[in-house]
């Protein structure tokens, strides 16, 4: 049981619930992050303080660690290539490329023959004209890369929503116009695969946002079997296709007759898998552990229904009444400043 080392690219939560699991499992954790004083680096073993594509960093990095993963879907493509010419790399960099541009993810979920919103490449403020014509002056304007939460986005719902300068809005970047779909509920699944190609996917989680930042996910979601089937399904689908290992998260609209349209994923752990460290033996950042270590895959079976609600800014100031509830479990992310927008922390409430 000699303890190998995992490196994480990134500091923030996620980067910190994972070194937490990794520890548990007799793992040690080396961040690299810039900002000395993010949440992994209070748990981790070490942190390297750098740039995510600095070139001395990185060949610490690999110098120092057995295995590299990541807790964001921004880290520098070419950064993971370079890493990964040295020692393995979980996800591998392939499922960065195609998490990072909107319209190379649309395009690559729809050849795995998962369906998805209809959409157009915008370059320029002709194509958004064009773009906006064919879907009957709606749709959602995002930029193709590094928006999240809600940023990087602008809504069109009709012809009042004039799409004069549209384009240079979002910065005269690389755009993409999505078209709206009627859907009855947001989902999302939780998935993971292994070295050895074995796929576990957790049950789908039903999603409320707020203001473009998830609020809310529940367990069970309100769907039918068959459509949770189609979730696992497609997961694998993706999976696969990368030749993926870790977790993933993956998004979908559920339409009334319980199809799915698939909105996006994310090539790491998920905000909307946070609940499976409460309601679960084996949680998404010990699977993902597990995933990019070797080791067998954990059961992803749910014990019991939950509620994970997100602590988003002056959301932390209910605390003291969380933690007089008996049935919640309560994890905050060491953040000592309270911002609009900002996740603090969350809470799993077990339905019983």
């Amino acid at each position: 049981m000699s303890a190998k080392t995992i490196g994480i690219i990134g500091g923030g939560q996620l980067g910190r619930m994972l070194a937490m699991a990794a520890a548990r499992l007799n793992f040690r954790t080396v961040i690299l992050e810039p900002q000395t004083d993010c949440p992994a680096a209070q748990v981790a073993n070490e942190q390297i303080a750098g740039a995510y594509d600095d070139p001395a960093a990185l060949a610490e990095l690999a110098r120092r660690c057995d295995v590299v993963t990541y807790e964001f879907e921004n880290v520098p493509v070419s950064a993971a290539e370079a890493l990964a010419s040295q020692i393995p790399v979980y996800p591998p960099p392939k499922a960065l490329e195609m998490a990072q541009d909107r319209l190379t993810e649309k395009r690559f979920i729809n050849s795995c023959g998962i369906p998805t919103a209809r959409f157009h490449a915008v370059d320029s403020q002709a194509d958004l004209e064009k773009a906006l014509a064919d879907f009957g002056e709606q749709g959602v304007l995002k930029t193709r890369r590094l928006g999240y939460d809600g940023k990087g986005q602008r809504v069109y719902r009709s012809a009042a929503d004039s799409a004069e300068g549209g384009y240079a809005t979002l910065g005269n970047v690389p755009l993409i116009l999505e078209s709206f779909v009627s859907f009855e509920r947001e989902i999302s699944i939780i998935a993971a695969r292994g070295v050895d190609g074995a796929v576990a996917c957790y049950d789908p989680a039903e999603n409320i946002h707020r203001n473009g930042i998830l609020h809310t996910s529940t367990l069970p979601a309100s769907i039918s079997e068959e459509t949770a089937n189609a979730a696992r399904e497609a997961a694998g689908k993706i999976l696969t296709a990368l030749g993926y290992v870790g977790v993933i998260g993956i998004e979908f609209f559920a339409l009334a007759d319980g199809s799915l349209i698939a909105n996006e994923m994310a090539p790491r752990v998920h905000n909307s898998g946070h609940w499976t460290e409460a309601a679960c033996v084996i949680s998404q950042f010990e699977q993902h552990i597990r995933a990019v270590a070797g080791l067998p895959l954990g059961k992803p079976e749910r014990h019991s229904d939950c509620v994970m609600t997100n602590l988003i800014g002056d959301d932390i100031k209910a605390l003291p009444e969380w933690l007089r509830r008996d049935d919640t479990l309560v994890h905050l992310y060491g953040k000592t400043e309270a911002r609009p927008g900002r996740k603090m922390g969350h809470v799993t409430q077990l339905l019983r």
